[in-house]
This record gives structure tokens, C-alpha cells and sequence, in this order.
């Protein structure tokens, strides 16, 4: 023998291949292949009444995202008998194989995802007439996109052949190339690397593919190999399946549906020939689209959740984004999730499974554990570009205290391909072997579904206990979660929001889609709170509907603006659907309009509002009630480019900017330098144009052109407004008008833009005469703080940061804060606040942000903190307009005494007639308030997210006590 490594291992791999060759010794292409005309997403039923024509091998099929069905005869030869048949399917698209009305598995070729063959008859009868439909979608796994997400050219018919399986081969395959993959991985021990090297060869010299006679001999040397199990100790791997399936992304809502009809079918079907096999699913919307549509899959589902094999993991209704939405749309996420999981299967999850969203905050432990989750996993911080997580398990601790257990796989993808080479790399690198020695791997196709692949569980089964791999098993997310918490070693624990530091982006893409959002969920909070405490029925179903579809397009993919335009189109026209249908459930309430307002928010209002018949009123108005009109207590005054009322002097500039703003009460002014500066960034990501906002971009800053006419549009002693038209870039125009109101605290800014700019990031910056070290953001139930300066790494990756209502600058004594009506991006260095307004990325949708938008913002100036000067209200006030109605009522229908305590929402329970209160801590303070209520109640005791009954509260009078800790959310269900 003549020692080479490269020759050795060349002539391994070719064996490997020639095995592979061996499992279809014979294949024959099919009798006859009919084709439908091209059709949309249509059911088998629908399908049937189609005519089909013959098909050609090489015929191309399309347009991107077309449709269609072929039908397909063959005849299994003589010689075939008591084998397996199996269909080989090329046609460099996703497909779907239905035999007798019944869908038995997804195809994909040609592109990510490979799964190019599926079983036809398990034992064949000779001359047996086969007879299947396979339903074509014109696109592969990511659609078909130019560019970062090229995927496919237009699909064609390569192959339709059916084939005769060799298991022998099969086997032998996976059993030779397992041990190759390992003798070539890093880190082996090299005495068993000379082993399985000289063995393996071994093998090829005694292995004659021609000589059955000869394979059980060479298999034994391969046995031998596989008697060299693990240590006592070594690091174990629980493995579970998993196909991360956006529920859109570069496909539209429709699509999706079909894949995951591909998906469940394809994995649903493997677990019958591996018993050992689990597979996690995570988002009840795409079972809930099963369940309606396919009632045949749906059985077969529920079946293997009964046997353990198909795992509801996740507690969320989808995988939503964990930035954006509110903190009661993140509440109804676990409350749905759970309760579908729950009514269909009788348990409810107890992680939160969120491998793919955009940052975390610091709120979730408290929310997980409100819903009864005590386990967290991603892998996304694995792709942080400036510091690296220090910990793959460690106890996540909330802002409020509440902590998790959470895990971060050491493969660092929800999508490994369970090779040999990341089952050593998730156990080489684990960064936690000092305290835990166990880790989740999950593996499948993902992104675009589809899931894990008979090669990969082959691959895991002999992975079990071989010297040189984790220890692997395919187990539960319980199961792994259970032998984390068992470990006796000190956990470390990691405190506050995990910020991610990439796709900064996303707070701001797709701007019409994030006011839709906003305002769907002021008007579900409104119908809610209206429809609970008003006559006649509670509309539960309906508001159950609207809630789902818009938590349905709070997907990770959806809210932050990372899909196609297709994908948009939906989304806006399913939350118009929202609004609509919120709006309606207000207006049956609230009856004829008039001249009473509503107050539908936990602060009370004293403002300038405009009333139904057009004019402007100054009205009060106390917490959760019916107010009236009043007389002003001052008024506002224009003279020239200054505005002025009993609280703000503000002057302009004729180029739009405001030269000054001065706090009367403290006489501080509140600017550095002019403010409401208009800042155009050049904004070209090196990758992830829609999602990503590089740090570059702050090198490429310009001042907008100045603004070309202003007027007086209002000077009326309750509003004075100047409006400002100017261009914004090349090709975009600004109308914003400058608001005063009597007595308001605030200066607003009202802008429409018609927006045509080409990889160009729109901002308004306000320099705040204040010298502060940290920026406060409001984020959900709660805010965070984060630093204003770029001294080390963890401070410059938060050069843009997310945050929701508004974002406070100060220092002892003085701050100011910028409110926004719709908008989530925020930087803030020195004392420069800025929010970002609009993008312009054009891919994966080139119209990304084309057209029209609404906005606005507003700068609050005030004397002492944040805290006292009532931001969390004002912001609140700013976001949601009173409403009218005839109908007058007394008074507050709820209100709290308590200003850390915002009384949040006011629902009715899901399950009975009960109110349901949702108050959060909002400044970090401990005390006991007291919640009054306007309506006679029996009892309250506090619950939780889920509504579950916790302990029984002290009553004084109207109004329930309630002790609360810092940044706590409390829930109150009250009889």
C-alpha cells in the first residue's frame, strides 16, 4: 500500500458516489404525462375538471408564480415485483406529488431544498398500473429574485421518471459516507482518523459493486467502525427537525399555504419509516390554514402530535417581529398561540421558539412567563456584526426581574443539514461546556419550508454514540429544555433587551405598512375597551378575526419591511380590513356622532381636538371616559414664523427649521442649534438592501434643500399652523405643517410626502441643548436606555436603534422628547436625537416606500425627567385622537392614581363576560395604586396573559388595590 492522503480520501469519495448510483438501479420514464392549462392556486377537487394535453420533457412552464397540474401513468415492469417504486421528479421548481385526492409529499429541484424523489408503492405488484397528479408552482424555494436572492430560471420539465429503490444500497450509502464525512472532519483524534482511513480503504478494496456477495463482508468492516462509541463524557446533541417556514417573505401569504401543505406532507410521511424522528412546528397560522383547507393532512397531523413525533413548539400565533409591535399585540401572540395549541392538542407550549426575529426585547421573560413560558430559543444574535454573544445557554433575566432559560444552538442556524461537519462544530463550539453539556441542533430545509430530508435522519441515526460526534439523539425542545434545567452548574445570566446588531432597517422599510399597524392597533384597543364597556353584545368572534389577522401580518418578515411588494399588498389591504372592521365596532357603539368626546386612553386630555362638525373644540376629558367641551385656558398666537402659546415660544426659519423653542415655565431653551433639520444619508447596504442600515451611512449625511414657500394655513386663538413645501432629494416633495395648539407642551410637525428616491435615508434631527449619556426609547410595556456615544463596541453597534412612541434626551433638571405618530427608527449621538422618516431600498421590492406618505412628530420640551414630565401620557395623547359621540356619559369608566401605573387595555375576558384590565409600571417605580371603576363590579383578582385566575385583590370602595414592582405587567380580571 502506497500512502496518500489526497488519493485516499479521492478514492473514498468515489466509492461513496458509486454506492449512491446503486439505490435506483433501474428507472423507466413514465407512460404518459398530461398537463392542464396554466392556472392559479386552485384545490385537487378544482383541478380534476381541468383538460390536460400531452407534456414534453424540456417544455419550460411560467410565469413566476403560475400554476400547474399534470397527470401521469406508468406501469411498473415485470421484473420490478415486491420492490419499492419510486417517482424521480426534476423540474427546478417546488411541486407537490397527490395521489387518489390525497397529498403525499412536497417535491423541490433544482434549486435549495433538494428533494427530487418520493415513494410511490412500497411493494409492487408486476405490471401494476400507477396513476398520481403532481401540482407545479412556478417558482423555487425563495421565489425567483435577481440579485442576493437569486434562486431559479423558469421552471422546466427535466424528468418524470419512476424508479426501483435498492434499500441494500441505501443502507450501505449512508453507512460508508458517514464514516468518510468524519475521517475528513476537523478536530478528530488522529489515531481514529488512521483508522477509519485504512478501514474505509479497506472497504473499497473488499467491496464489489457487481459481487453481491461481497457487501455483507464489506459492511461488517464498516460495523466494526461503528462498535468505537463515545466516552463517558462527551457533549450530547438532541437534534429536532424543523423547517423554519416564513409565513411570507419573498412569496406572497397565498404561497405560503401551499408550502406548508409541501412541508407537513413531506415530513408528516417520513415519520412512519422513522419512529425515532421529531419535528417541531411553531406557528399555529399555518396549521390553522390546514386545518380549514385540507382536512386530510389535518388528520394525519394530529395523529403524529399524538404520537409524539410532530411537536407544537413556540406559543406564539407566528413568529412575530419582537421590535415593532405593541406590547398588547405581543400579549395576544402567546394568548392565541397558546390557545390554539392548547384547544386542538390539550397543552400549550413552554418555550418561545423565535429563531429568526430582529432583536428581543426587554420585556419578553415577563411576557413568556405571563403565558406560561419558562424556555427561549433563537440563533439570530449569532450573526451580530460587532460583538458576539458570550453564552449558547444562559438564564435571560427581564427588565422586571422575570427570568428564563434560554438557548442559542451552537450550529447557529435553524437550518443545519445534519452533516458531519456541524454536528462537530455544534459540539466544538459550544461556549458554555464549563457548566452544561448538552445542545439542540435543528436541522431541515428552511426559510422557504420544506424540512428535513430522508439523508439527513439517515446521517443522525449513526450518530447515536460514534467516537469522534456528539453524542446524538433526536429529541423534543422539551426534552432538551428539561436536560438543560436538570444540569447542576451556575448558569450565567444576561440582563435587559438582546438588541441585534443588523438589520437596523427594519424599524423604518415599508413605512405605510408600520402606520397601518399603529393605528390597527389603536383601533382594536379602542373597539375593545368601547364594545366592553358600552350595550349590547360583545362582537368576540369578530374582534377575535381582526386580532388574528393583523398578528398574522406582525410576522418577522412581514412588519419589518424584508418581503416582496406582493407581500405589501396584502399586508395593507389586510389591515385596512382591520381598521375597517375596528372602526365599524366603534362607530355601532358610540351611535350618532355629536358633540361629546371619548377618551379611549389610561391619561386624562385637556386639548385642542376637531369635533364632528369640522370645527375646533378645546375639550377635557378624564381617563377611559366621556368629557365635554370647555373654555380654553389660552390661546395661541401667530405672528410671522413664531408661534406662541401659555407654555412654548417657538421660532422658525423660512427653510423649515425651528430656530428656537423655548420652555417658558423653566426658560430654558430647548434647542442647541435649529432643529427639525431634514437629513438625506446615502443608504446602500452591502447586503440585505431592505433590511439593513450600515454604519457608513453616517458619512454620507446632507442637509435637505431648504423649503421653497411657506403659509399660514390656521391662526385661530385654539391652532396656529404654518405649512412648508420644499423638495426632499431628486425626485420627492414635503408638505409639513408646523402645529401650535393652545395650552399644548408640544411643538407637532404634520408631513405628506410623495417619496421617489433611490437607496436614500430620510431623517429629522433635533439637537437638544442637554448634556446626556444615555437616550431613553419607549419600547413594548416599557422602555430601555441606551448610550449616546461610541466608546466601545457594544455602544457603536447601536448607532440606530428601535423604539415606539417616543425617545427622551435629558440631563438633571431638563430633557426633551421627540413623539412619533408611526415611526420606529431612532438615533441619538450626543445630544443630536434623530428619527428616521423614510427608506428607499429596492430589493426584494424595488417599490419599497414609492409614494405617498403620511407622518408626524412632535418635540416635548420639559423641565425635569422624562418621568415627571409625563411623557409616557403625552406620547399616548399624541397617537390616538379623541372620539364623538351624541351620547353622553359620566365621567371615567377607569381610571388609575397612580402616574408609574398605565392602565393599558380594558377588554373583555375571552372565555366569560368578565373585564380583563391590563395595566404596565411604566418608570421603573414600586407601589400600591388604586384602579377606580365607573361600572359596578362584584370582585377582581389579578391573572395572567392567558387569563388564567390568580389571587383575589382588596377592594376599597370603586376601586381595586394594587401593589406593583418595577416594570411589572399586571393583568386584572374583574367579575
Amino acid at each position: 500500500m502506497i500512502r496518500h492522503l489526497e488519493y485516499t480520501r479521492g478514492r473514498l469519495k468515489q466509492t461513496s458516489e458509486r454506492i449512491r448510483a446503486l439505490i435506483y438501479p433501474e428507472t423507466r420514464p413514465a407512460d404518459e404525462i398530461l398537463v392542464s392549462p396554466r392556472v392559479d392556486r386552485i384545490s385537487w377537487e378544482e383541478a380534476q375538471g381541468l383538460e390536460y394535453r400531452p407534456a414534453r420533457l424540456g417544455e419550460a412552464f411560467g410565469p413566476l408564480w403560475a400554476t400547474y397540474w399534470f397527470r401521469v401513468r406508468a406501469t411498473v415492469p415485470e421484473a420490478w415485483a415486491g420492490g419499492r417504486v419510486d417517482l424521480l421528479w426534476v423540474s427546478h421548481s417546488e411541486a407537490a406529488l397527490w395521489v387518489d385526492g390525497q397529498v403525499l409529499q412536497g417535491l423541490n429541484t433544482g434549486g435549495a431544498g433538494e428533494r427530487p424523489d418520493a415513494v410511490l408503492i412500497e411493494r409492487a405488484e408486476p405490471g401494476a398500473e400507477l396513476a398520481f397528479q403532481v401540482e407545479l408552482a412556478c417558482n423555487g424555494m425563495f421565489g425567483r429574485q435577481r440579485g442576493t436572492y437569486e434562486s431559479l430560471p423558469a421552471p422546466v420539465l427535466d424528468r418524470c421518471d419512476i424508479a426501483l429503490f435498492d434499500p441494500e444500497a441505501w443502507r450501505l450509502y449512508f453507512d460508508f459516507e458517514t464514516l468518510r464525512a468524519l475521517e475528513a472532519a476537523d478536530g478528530l483524534d488522529d489515531s481514529f482518523r488512521g483508522l477509519l482511513r485504512s478501514e474505509l480503504n479497506r472497504f473499497c478494496n473488499e467491496w464489489v459493486e457487481e459481487d453481491r456477495e461481497t457487501w455483507d463482508a464489506a459492511r461488517d468492516i464498516l460495523g466494526a467502525l461503528y462498535e468505537h462509541g463515545n466516552a463517558s463524557r462527551v457533549h450530547e446533541v438532541a437534534a429536532i427537525g424543523h423547517a423554519h417556514l416564513d409565513t411570507a417573505w419573498l412569496w406572497p401569504l397565498a404561497e405560503s399555504y401551499r408550502k406548508a401543505v409541501r412541508t407537513f406532507s413531506s415530513q408528516t410521511h417520513y415519520m412512519g419509516a422513522y419512529p425515532e424522528y421529531r419535528f417541531a412546528c411553531s406557528q399555529p397560522q399555518q396549521l390553522a390554514w390546514i386545518e380549514e383547507r385540507n382536512p386530510d393532512l389535518w388528520r394525519r397531523i394530529e395523529e403524529k402530535v399524538a404520537a409524539g413525533q410532530f411537536v407544537p413548539v413556540g406559543a406564539t400565533w407566528v413568529e412575530p417581529d419582537c421590535n415593532i409591535p405593541s406590547g398588547e399585540s405581543l400579549v395576544r401572540q402567546f394568548l392565541h398561540g397558546q390557545r390554539y395549541w392548547e384547544s386542538r392538542f390539550g397543552r400549550r407550549c413552554r418555550e418561545f421558539w423565535s429563531p429568526d426575529a430582529f432583536g428581543y426585547t426587554g420585556q419578553l421573560p415577563q411576557l413568556m412567563r405571563e403565558a406560561g413560558v419558562t424556555r427561549f430559543l433563537t440563533q439570530k444574535l449569532s450573526w451580530n456584526r460587532f460583538t458576539s454573544p458570550e453564552h449558547h445557554t444562559f438564564t435571560w433575566q427581564g427588565i422586571d426581574g422575570s427570568e428564563v432559560l434560554a438557548h442559542f444552538p451552537p450550529a447557529n442556524t435553524y437550518s443545519s443539514d445534519a452533516s458531519v461537519s456541524q454536528l462537530v462544530a455544534t459540539a466544538r463550539d459550544y461556549k458554555d461546556h464549563d457548566h452544561s453539556g448538552t445542545s439542540l441542533l435543528v436541522f431541515g430545509h428552511g426559510d422557504g419550508g420544506g424540512g428535513p430530508t430522508k439523508e439527513m435522519l439517515e446521517t443522525l441515526l449513526r450518530a447515536r454514540d460514534l467516537q469522534g460526534l456528539p453524542r446524538t439523539r433526536m429529541r423534543t425542545s422539551d426534552e432538551l429544555f428539561e436536560a438543560l434545567e436538570a444540569e447542576e452548574g451556575e448558569r450565567p445570566v444576561v440582563v435587559g433587551e438582546l438588541y441585534f446588531e443588523y438589520h437596523r432597517g427594519t424599524y423604518t422599510t415599508q413605512g405605510r405598512t408600520k402606520r397601518l399597524n399603529r393605528r390597527c392597533e389603536a383601533a382594536l384597543h379602542d373597539a375593545e375597551f368601547l364594545a366592553a364597556t358600552g350595550e349590547g353584545e360583545y362582537p368576540r368572534a369578530e374582534l377575535d378575526r381582526l386580532w388574528k389577522l393583523l398578528l398574522l401580518n406582525q410576522f418577522h418578515d412581514i412588519l419589518p419591511g424584508s418581503s416582496i411588494g406582493l407581500v405589501y399588498e396584502d399586508a395593507e389591504r389586510q389591515l385596512e380590513e382591520v381598521l375597517r372592521g375596528a372602526e365599524a365596532i366603534c362607530a355601532r357603539v358610540l351611535g350618532e356622532p355629536g358633540g361629546v368626546p371619548v377618551n379611549t386612553v389610561g391619561v386624562p386630555r385637556r386639548e385642542v381636538a376637531r369635533s364632528t362638525d369640522g370645527e375646533l373644540r378645546f375639550v377635557e376629558a378624564p381617563s377611559y371616559g366621556y368629557g365635554r367641551v370647555v373654555v380654553p385656558p389660552d390661546t395661541v398666537r401667530a405672528d410671522g414664523l413664531v408661534l406662541e402659546n401659555a407654555h412654548l415660544r417657538a421660532e422658525l426659519a423660512a427653510d423649515g427649521t425651528v430656530v428656537s423653542l423655548v420652555d417658558k415655565a423653566s426658560g430654558r431653551e430647548t434647542l442647541a442649534s435649529p432643529g427639525n433639520r431634514l437629513e438625506l444619508y446615502d443608504d446602500r447596504p452591502v447586503a440585505f438592501d431592505a433590511w439593513d442600515v450600515d454604519p457608513f451611512h453616517l458619512e454620507m449625511r446632507r442637509d435637505c434643500a431648504p423649503a421653497e414657500s411657506h403659509e399660514v394655513v390656521i391662526a385661530s386663538p385654539l391652532r396656529a399652523e404654518i405649512a412648508f413645501d420644499r423638495p426632499v432629494g431628486e425626485r420627492s416633495r414635503m408638505r409639513q405643517v408646523v402645529r401650535l395648539d393652545a395650552d399644548s407642551r408640544r411643538l407637532e410637525f404634520h408631513a405628506t410626502v410623495d417619496w421617489h428616491e433611490t437607496h436614500r435615508l430620510l431623517k429629522a434631527c433635533f439637537p437638544i441643548a442637554v448634556r446626556g449619556l444615555t437616550a431613553t426609547y419607549e419600547m413594548p410595556f416599557g422602555y430601555a436606555e441606551r448610550p449616546t456615544h461610541y466608546s466601545t463596541s457594544y455602544d457603536r453597534a447601536r448607532y440606530e436603534v428601535p423604539g415606539h412612541r417616543w425617545a427622551d434626551v435629558s440631563e438633571h433638571g431638563f430633557g426633551a422628547a421627540v413623539l412619533t405618530d408611526s415611526k420606529y427608527g431612532y438615533s441619538c449621538y450626543g445630544s443630536e436625537l434623530r428619527i428616521s422618516l423614510l427608506r428607499a431600498p429596492k430589493s426584494p421590492d424595488p417599490g419599497a416606500d414609492m409614494g405617498r406618505h403620511e407622518l408626524a412628530y412632535a418635540l416635548l420640551p420639559h423641565a425635569g425627567g422624562w418621568r415627571e414630565a409625563g411623557v409616557v401620557g403625552e406620547a399616548l395623547r399624541f397617537n390616538v385622537p379623541l372620539r364623538w359621540t351624541a351620547a353622553a356619559r359620566g365621567g371615567a369608566l377607569a381610571e388609575v392614581d397612580d402616574p408609574n401605573l398605565v392602565l393599558d387595555t380594558l377588554k373583555r375576558a375571552e372565555d366569560s363576560a368578565a373585564l380583563v384590565l391590563r395595566l404596565y409600571e411604566a418608570h421603573g417605580a414600586r407601589g400600591t395604586a388604586r384602579v377606580r371603576l365607573g361600572l359596578p363590579f362584584e370582585f377582581a383578582r389579578l391573572a395572567n396573559a392567558l387569563e388564567d385566575d390568580g389571587e383575589p385583590l382588596e377592594r376599597e370602595h370603586d376601586a381595586i388595590v394594587v401593589p406593583y414592582r418595577p416594570h411589572q405587567v399586571v393583568t386584572l380580571k374583574v367579575v
